[in-house]
């Protein structure tokens, strides 16, 4: 992209960036900061703050010098404005989950890191060092925010802290294993168990000293809520007539898995029954660990060759994209995390084993389309290597999950439309995920907002895990994990289904307007190669497109 006085401001904020945040430094793949951890503590907070502040005023002032300058410039100002409202209100500080917090990311970058590297392990014991300040740093940054009358749930404070204990019986002592198998290392596992010891204690401290203070509600209420709607979808959405499309959506997809049940047990009384026995049906299981990674990367080869030339243009550069394991203590949900900047590491999907040897391979299939191709790897990576178009903070820090997960499911909904699911135990697969895309509007804008559920009552974790169970076909581990999930990220749950529906407008839209000219590979091609936004922009940006 040109280097206009746009695209310098945002590379700076970059640069500066990557000093205030080694972990975002190891994810982007930039060397000479793999050795220390992310400042949590306010003081870190505050110099981020500061960052995007400055950032923003500049942007700004500027006038861009053509289209492609003009749509980063309208991209920055919506993502830093957003980002800034979050931080000054404390509650990009507080609040935190088992996907999202400074407890995941430190346990995830010792993931990013190339073993093969000659200084990596002496990088990885400094870090493992560290993870007892950056814990405490945090730490101290909730203590603050609590003194101001701002905490998280207690639900999600003991989740954190239950997930902490996991982390501290083993966790980095698997991570110093990675790096020497050998265990000759004696430094890095003396580091390793000290970081452990610090998840101990940082468990300890949540559980018996922060709980008692946190919020014993679970939902943040309709104020607070709107704001991180607006953040993880980047659209103004009227969350009442949200939730009531989200009910229609679910009836629709539950009406379509009973014809797909009928086919698959002409005898089931319900579909939780059909789930529970596709999970036992040796058609549709995968056993073993090593089976289901090996299935996993085939999987993504044949995606991308029936897709790449048809459907869409595939960059050579991107086709490999890994599948592995996640680090015990992850959350019960798959998971995408992008290539490296330079694409030296490959974008890798994330499969949680939940301590289970026999995986329902119905309802992975739709699962990887989702995380893989033509879902996350795709749009990511596309992002990542469009150097023409985007610079490099639309390429490597705008993430805006209506655009990006809205994506992931309207790629699984454009493998139905191409004939992907035609057995009905991979079409209830796909239904499943639907369907829980849908309930997660539902039980998300309900809990959060108070709103009344089927029997009345107001939305709660219980009922939410039954419209979870019962009718997204979730088992019972997942179920529960996704209510805790829910209440720890508002607003970010129903981004997936929200964001599908913004992608399926504008096509809809585009081909009213297109007729005949309308191709669905250039579609495609113009909405990634815009790059990630917010939904109310993509919309806007969308109705200029030409056709070509």
């Amino acid at each position: 992209m040109s280097n206009s006085p746009i695209s310098k401001i945002l590379d700076n904020f970059i640069e500066e960036g990557i000093k205030l945040s080694p972990i975002g430094a190891t994810m982007l793949g930039v060397p000479g900061h793999d050795d220390r951890l992310d400042d949590f503590s306010m003081a870190g907070y505050k110099k981020q703050e500061d960052l995007a502040r400055n950032t923003l005023k500049a942007i700004q002032a500027e006038t861009p010098i053509n289209e492609f300058d003009r749509i980063a410039k309208d991209v920055a100002i919506e993502r830093l404005s957003s980002e800034l409202k979050l931080s000054e209100s404390l509650e990009s500080n507080i609040l935190f989950n088992l996907i999202a917090s400074p407890v995941t990311r430190i346990r995830q970058v010792f993931e990013m890191m190339n073993k093969e590297k000659p200084e990596t392990v002496a990088n990885v014991t400094k870090r493992l060092n560290g993870v007892e300040e950056a814990f405490q740093g945090w730490r101290s940054a909730l203590s603050f925010a609590a003194e101001k009358g701002t905490v998280n749930s207690r639900r999600q404070v003991l989740a954190t802290a239950g997930q902490l204990e996991t982390f501290s019986k083993g966790a980095f002592t698997a991570v110093a294993k990675k790096f020497d198998p050998s265990g000759s290392n004696q430094e890095l596992f003396a580091a390793a168990q000290r970081a452990e010891k610090a998840s101990g204690d940082l468990a300890g401290w949540l559980r018996d000293e922060y709980a008692p203070q946190s919020d014993p509600k679970d939902g943040v209420g309709a104020e607070r809520y709107q704001m991180w709607a607006r953040h993880f979808t980047g659209a103004d959405l009227d969350l009442r007539d949200t939730y009531e499309w989200g009910i229609e959506q679910l009836k629709l997809i539950n009406d379509r898995m009973w014809v797909a049940a009928k086919k698959l047990y002409p005898d089931a009384t319900s579909l939780r029954e059909v789930a529970d026995r596709l999970d036992e049906d040796p058609r549709y299981t995968v056993e073993g660990e090593e089976e289901l990674l090996k299935k996993l990367r085939d999987f993504i080869t044949v995606a991308v060759d029936r897709l790449d030339g048809k459907e869409f243009d595939i960059d050579p550069r991107i086709k490999n994209c890994e599948a592995r394991l996640a680090p015990e203590g992850s959350a019960s949900a798959a998971y995408y995390m992008g290539p490296s900047e330079d694409l030296s590491r490959p974008g890798t999907t994330w499969f949680p084993t939940m301590g289970r040897k026999v995986f329902g391979w119905w309802n992975i299939v739709s699962t990887w389309y989702h995380e893989a191709v033509p879902g996350h790897h795709l749009q990511v990576a596309t992002t990542k290597v469009n150097t023409e178009r985007l610079n490099r903070f639309q390429r490597n820090r705008v993430w805006v999950s209506g655009y990006g997960e809205g994506w992931a499911l309207y790629a699984e909904r454009l493998m139905d439309e191409l004939g992907a699911f035609e057995d009905p135990g991979y079409e209830m697969g796909y239904l499943s995920a639907q369907g829980l895309r849908a309930a997660r509007i539902v039980v998300d804008i309900g809990m959060h907002c108070g709103y009344t559920d089927f029997d009345g009552q107001v939305w709660n974790a219980q009922s939410a895990f039954k419209l979870l169970h019962e009718r997204a076909l979730l088992d019972e581990i997942s179920a529960r994990s996704e209510v805790d999930r829910y209440l720890g990220w508002p607003g970010q749950a129903i981004s997936y289904k929200v964001g599908e529906r913004f992608w399926m407008d504008c096509r809809e839209a585009a081909k009213q307007r297109l007729g005949s000219k309308f191709e669905l590979k250039k579609f495609h091609s113009f909405a990634l190669n815009l790059g990630p936004m917010g939904l109310d922009p993509f919309k806007r940006e969308m109705a200029l497109w030409d056709g070509n």
